[in-house]
């Protein structure tokens, strides 16, 4: 007699706890200066409501549906296809704060390398898992797995990054290389791939000029205050201000025109004044359940393609917001990554919560023989 499949309720609840708390503080980060710029107190709220709304529609979905019928070599061919054709649609389409990343669908907007993410995810543990079959080639093949593997993820990086978005382009590359290693890369193939990135990193910080003062700011954070280091510096008042209980929800002072993008990269900031030291944990907590039961997920797949896949989604969500926390604090120089779930965006949020939703279904088969 078939056991019956049970989702795992933890990992669940977090992310609607997720959800939740990011729907409550993008509200309370946007309403004042929406108001105050003639706007609608409520617009960032009902659009965050909506993208979460379509979001759980779409994690109920791919939950409920067995993740190895998306093995498929139709089914990941035609996503990744057409994540291709949007990430070079967006070159033709008008430019939106100086940057090629958005379509347009009237008042919504779709972020395709928000999609690129899952879709190379996708991608890998397919094409790693038929290569690790006993008639494969073999993780280290490097004509048949590594060239046609890394090729198609520069491909996706290179898109990415000249649109420009050097930030998101860099971690689908880390989700890649994480995937590769624990598929079984040799360290002699990481070792030379971390070698070559390094001057590539730099000419692609030294080479664009705003890049280049983000990290002087970061290595001196008093140096230009009013300038490329106002971000952060407001970031770090905002923190501090908060002191262990915050001054209260919707009481922020640094979202009153002082913290530049408050509803969305930098919403971690008002999360720690208005709620403080303990808000700080509880979010902490909730990233850290997440990825744990991401790892729970991978470790009890029953195959290697499960495995894979758990481990890219965990990486995406879980490394996502360890930058973005990262950023937030001071520890990386700043960077436009969203904290998963919580910071306001569409793309972004219904992503995370399509690949939960697989996440999800490769839980009920945890064990399964």
């Amino acid at each position: 007699m078939p056991r019956s499949l049970q989702h795992d309720r933890k990992l669940f609840g977090v992310t609607l706890t997720l959800c939740l708390v990011g729907a409550v503080m993008v509200f309370s980060a946007s309403a004042v200066t929406l108001r105050q710029e003639g706007g609608h107190g409520y617009a960032f709220l009902i659009r965050q409501l909506l993208w979460v709304a379509i979001g759980i529609a779409g994690m109920f979905w791919l939950m409920n549906t067995d993740y190895r019928k998306l093995r498929q070599p139709r089914v990941i061919f035609t996503g990744l296809s057409l994540t291709l054709v949007l990430l070079i649609a967006v070159y033709f389409l008008d430019r939106s704060h100086a940057t090629h990343r958005w379509i347009r669908l009237g008042p919504l907007s779709l972020q395709p390398s928000e999609i690129a993410k899952l879709s190379i995810i996708f991608y890998l543990a397919w094409f790693l898992d038929i290569r690790r079959e006993p008639r494969g080639a073999g993780v280290n093949n490097l004509r048949q797995t590594l060239l046609p593997a890394v090729g198609t993820v520069l491909l996706v990086v290179g898109l990415v990054y000249k649109e420009p978005d050097m930030g998101t382009a860099c971690m689908i590359f880390f989700i890649a290389a994480v995937m590769l290693f624990i598929a079984g890369l040799s360290y002699r193939y990481i070792c030379g791939a971390l070698l070559a990135a390094i001057p590539v990193i730099y000419i692609a910080i030294a080479s664009v000029p705003y890049r280049l003062e983000r990290v002087q700011a970061y290595f001196s954070p008093g140096a230009d205050p009013q300038g490329h280091g106002f971000q952060l510096a407001q970031s770090l008042i905002a923190i501090g201000s908060g002191g262990f209980t915050g001054v209260g929800l919707m009481e922020s002072r640094q979202k009153l025109f002082f913290l530049p993008e408050a509803h969305t990269d930098f919403i971690f900031s008002v999360i720690c004044e208005e709620i403080g030291f303990i808000g700080a944990v509880i979010v902490l907590a909730l990233f850290a359940v997440y990825g744990w039961r991401g790892l729970v997920a991978a470790m009890k797949a029953p195959d290697s393609f499960g495995r894979l896949l758990a481990i890219g989604i965990t990486v995406m969500v879980v490394g996502q917001a360890l930058i973005n926390l990262s950023v937030v604090l001071g520890l990386v120089p700043t960077k436009g990554i969203p904290l998963p779930f919580i910071s306001y965006g569409g793309s972004s949020l219904l992503g995370m919560l399509l690949a939960t939703g697989v996440l999800l279904n490769i839980s009920q088969h945890a064990d399964e023989t």
